[in-house]
């Protein structure tokens, strides 16, 4: 047996367009994967798919998800990965307050509830990983749900550095975007639909403001997780990989 498969590396989020190349690419490196999900049905394809991946039903908006994450572990966690979507629900100016609290909930309380799952299982050289996104870093008046939630996570994720260092354990933000996926398509529809325009208009002015003029392809994602898994991402602790194609303008 590889003696990656007594490592596990657990993904939030195992379901999505993100999660489920996370998770393939992960496993194809020997490692056993628990992909964690809402819902058994969208588990079982995935599971389907490949012997090293292993399913977890936990709904990580709710404390009830800690226990079930750690009842589904037993070896060393390499990395935990904390990647589920939040919902597209307008702009600052008319996104429902409540969708505001739910998004910060499930992407910074989420991963702290990862975080306390996996705990007694890490290890000198895991991993912690949240997925967070561009607009943490470059807000636009048209996401507030995305933009807020990976802003406070990008803080949680320095916490996380300071906190697990002293264990030789480190942790990273990944901050992709906008990736080429569905979720970009429902963003899009709802900003030509707002701003009166054809939704390729909408796409052409989003991979305009690409320094490549290209959208974050979602394989690139799960390839910076499989780079943070080697010994030598130790020097990343504590940083985000910028993964937005050129768009991010500040300095530093």
């Amino acid at each position: 047996m590889s003696s990656r498969l007594q490592e596990t590396v657990v993904v939030v989020g195992g379901t999505g367009e993100m999660g489920q190349l996370i998770c393939q690419q992960v496993a194809e490196e020997g490692y056993d994967v628990l992909a964690v999900a809402r819902t058994e049905a969208a588990l079982g394809n995935l599971v389907k798919e490949h012997d090293n991946i292993r399913a977890c039903v936990a709904d990580i908006s709710n404390d009830n998800a800690i226990g079930q994450i750690a009842a589904q572990l037993s070896h060393p966690v390499r990395a935990l990965v904390h990647g589920p979507g939040v919902a597209t629900a307008g702009g600052v100016m008319t996104a429902p307050t409540a969708a505001l609290s739910e998004a910060v909930n499930i992407k910074v309380g989420g991963m702290v509830r990862l975080v306390r799952a996996c705990d007694p299982h890490l290890v000198a050289g895991s991993r912690l990983i949240a997925v967070g996104g561009h607009y943490g870093f470059e807000p636009t008046a048209y996401a507030a749900t995305a933009g807020i939630a990976n802003a406070a996570v990008a803080n949680l994720i320095r916490q996380y550095s300071l906190a697990y260092g002293d264990r030789d354990i480190t942790a990273h933000l990944l901050a992709p975007g906008p990736a080429d996926s569905q979720r970009l398509k429902r963003v899009a529809r709802a900003r030509a639909e707002r701003e009166g325009i054809d939704v390729e208009s909408v796409y052409a002015t989003m991979q305009g403001e690409s320094a490549i003029n290209k959208f974050t392809p979602l394989g690139s994602v799960a390839w910076a997780v499989k780079l943070l898994l080697d010994p030598m991402a130790d020097a990343l602790a504590g940083s985000t990989l910028f993964m937005d194609a050129g768009r991010r303008r500040a300095s530093p």
